[in-house]
């Protein structure tokens, strides 16, 4: 499953604006809500940096008076950009462990192969601990422009949760994982692999899609500060 930075229905640059932003929010989370995949979950990632861009556009313009209004999301946003970072990071290390579980495979040895389990599954557990520490608090409702960037931030930590939510199901715990059956039958072993190399296509994509959400979040963080220090 290739990662492609396609570009969505958002207006080209100078139109954009905070009804359209606003819709494509809106018909990303029905995506969502429809088809909780890892594709999808790729396509949601890809399509909120887009729609960040929007936001970038629409915050920039001198018309557009949001002062101290931001206080509130500021603090929001940098927990988002942590969050966004520590995922990257995770996705690398899933990647890495997968890789590693495909030697052992080729190798047949089923000791180190479930202890590649165990690693992937301690993983899974610490990326979930970091949703439990992330705030999922609103901001008061300053302007329409705040609560854009609200709904984008939920939306951002939703898709990055519901992620590591169907990552964990890919490869369970010995008995019933996918890698235990492979050494029952020694053809089997070509077949589990293939399997496992897709999950670490599937891995990579998300790895490479938070990576261009955190450089979005970045751009946009910068044009905040830059808002409220004028």
């Amino acid at each position: 499953m290739a990662f492609h930075l396609r570009s969505i229905s958002l207006p080209s640059r100078p139109q954009a604006n905070e009804a359209e932003v606003e819709q494509e929010l809106l018909s990303l989370r029905a995506s969502i809500s429809s088809s909780n995949t890892i594709s999808t979950m790729c396509d949601g990632l890809r399509r909120l940096a887009d729609i960040y861009n929007g936001v970038e556009e629409i915050v920039g313009l001198p018309s557009n008076q949001v002062g101290k209004m931001l206080d509130g999301e500021m603090e929001c946003s940098l927990e988002l950009l942590d969050l966004c970072s520590t995922m990257q990071e995770i996705f690398v290390e899933m990647k890495a462990i997968i890789q590693e579980l495909q030697v052992a495979l080729r190798k047949g040895d089923e000791a180190a192969a479930q202890a590649k389990i165990q690693s992937y599954s301690r993983l899974v557990k610490k990326a979930k601990k970091h949703f439990k520490k992330t705030a999922k608090k609103a901001t008061s409702a300053g302007c329409r422009m705040v609560m854009l960037l609200t709904k984008a931030r939920e939306i951002s930590v939703s898709l990055l949760e519901s992620s590591v939510h169907l990552l964990s199901n890919e490869i369970n715990m010995p008995k019933q994982s996918l890698v235990s059956k492979a050494f029952q039958k020694k053809k089997a072993v070509v077949c589990e692999e293939e399997q496992l190399q897709a999950i670490e296509c599937s891995i990579g994509d998300l790895e490479n899609g938070a990576g261009h959400l955190f450089r979005k979040l970045v751009q946009i963080r910068v044009s905040l500060l830059n808002i409220l220090s004028s």
